[in-house]
């Protein structure tokens, strides 16, 4: 393979990203080459680059895990990918060690995040392990009216609160309240509405409210307004009228703040589960006697195994989590301003850069 490639690359914190050109290399064995139809700007990258939050490859490193794109090489035991469109998996673990023979795939030593172990996706290309990809059907892709870029999010806005869902076993009759309702916990309310739960929407911005209120919401509060007590209350109240239980809801945290993740814990009733969904650097202060107390159970949520990502593109094509709403195409090359867009709040929706 020959040719060359262009990648956006953080080299310290805060410092402007710069854009380099580098040799497209034959991928190896058990390895495929993607051209990169969009990237998702996701709140882990504002945290590298922002927050200073460590990266496990030092700068200079492209940033970058919601990828999309179409295989244009592959190595041997890869042949099959040839020329398929696929996402990319923000988090692929190796598929060999004893993590993940046993079943945790999560916690794979060997693992890679696309921007985190490796360069990502906020490049022309990116060359990744085979059995870290997943098929997208382009016919279906057009029934409903997606770009291939358009599900670049799939890659973790979608699979990472999927599997929260099913680790928490979602299902009819459950109450499930999602703390903060931009990006990740849009698509969490949706995702667990068509598990059949009612779903309780929660943030601190009346605007994101009303955008997921006909995606799944049934219920919408603003914890400016409220404090823990009347949230609280309130849920309960709701629950009632509508004959929900009042006991095992599932709390999805995914606003990634010390706010929010007071509210997740405060909202503890028995037999809880907590899915701590987003991250913050933030520390807060809690009672862990409340799970004992409630016998409930607090999860965490690193990332999706590949072998989920189907079913949950799946929601996508099938029309239960709806993407358009919530996502907006900018040229990779406006990246700086991108960052400083999404940080500063002055957009909204979630950005996939297409190159």
């Amino acid at each position: 393979m020959t040719g060359r490639g262009h990648r956006w690359l953080m080299t310290a914190p805060n410092a402007p990203l710069v854009r380099e050109a580098f040799p497209l290399a034959a991928p190896g064995a058990d390895e495929v080459t993607v051209e990169v139809a969009g990237c998702g700007v996701c709140h882990t990258d504002l945290g590298f680059y922002y927050d200073g939050v460590a990266t496990k490859q030092a700068p200079p490193l492209a940033l970058g895990h919601e990828i999309s794109g179409r295989v244009i090489a592959a190595g041997a035991g890869a042949e099959a990918w040839l020329g398929k469109a696929v996402i990319v998996s923000a988090v692929i673990p190796c598929g060999t060690c004893d993590a993940c023979r046993r079943g945790r795939p999560n916690i794979c030593p060997q693992q890679k995040m696309p921007g985190n172990d490796i360069h990502g996706g906020f490049a022309s290309h990116i060359s990744v392990p085979a059995r870290g990809v997943c098929e997208v059907d382009e016919a279906r892709l057009a029934a409903r009216g997606l770009s291939l870029a358009d599900v670049s999010v799939v890659a973790d806005a979608v699979t990472t609160p999927y599997q929260a869902v099913k680790r928490a076993g979602v299902q009819a009759g459950d109450v499930a309240i999602v703390i903060g309702v931009g990006g990740v916990g849009g698509y969490c309310v949706q995702i667990a509405a068509a598990a059949g739960a009612t779903v309780v929407a929660i943030d601190v911005d009346d605007a994101k409210l009303a955008v997921i209120a006909p995606h799944g919401a049934a219920l919408t509060l603003n914890a400016r307004t409220l404090d823990a007590k009347a949230l609280k209350q309130a849920i309960k109240q709701f629950a009632k009228e509508r004959g929900a239980r009042q006991t095992e809801w599932a709390i999805f945290e995914c606003s990634g703040t010390g706010a929010g993740q007071q509210s997740a814990y405060s909202l503890l009733v028995h037999g809880a589960t907590l899915c701590v969904v987003g991250f913050t650097m933030d520390r807060i202060e809690v009672r862990l006697s409340n799970l004992m107390a409630f016998d409930a159970r607090a999860l965490g949520n690193w990332g999706c195994p590949p072998e989920l990502y189907p079913a949950a593109l799946d929601l996508v094509l099938d029309g239960q989590v709806a993407l358009l709403p919530f996502v907006e195409q900018h040229p990779l090359e406006a990246i700086n301003d991108v960052f400083d867009g999404v940080h500063h709040h002055r957009i909204k929706r979630r950005v996939v850069l297409v190159p």
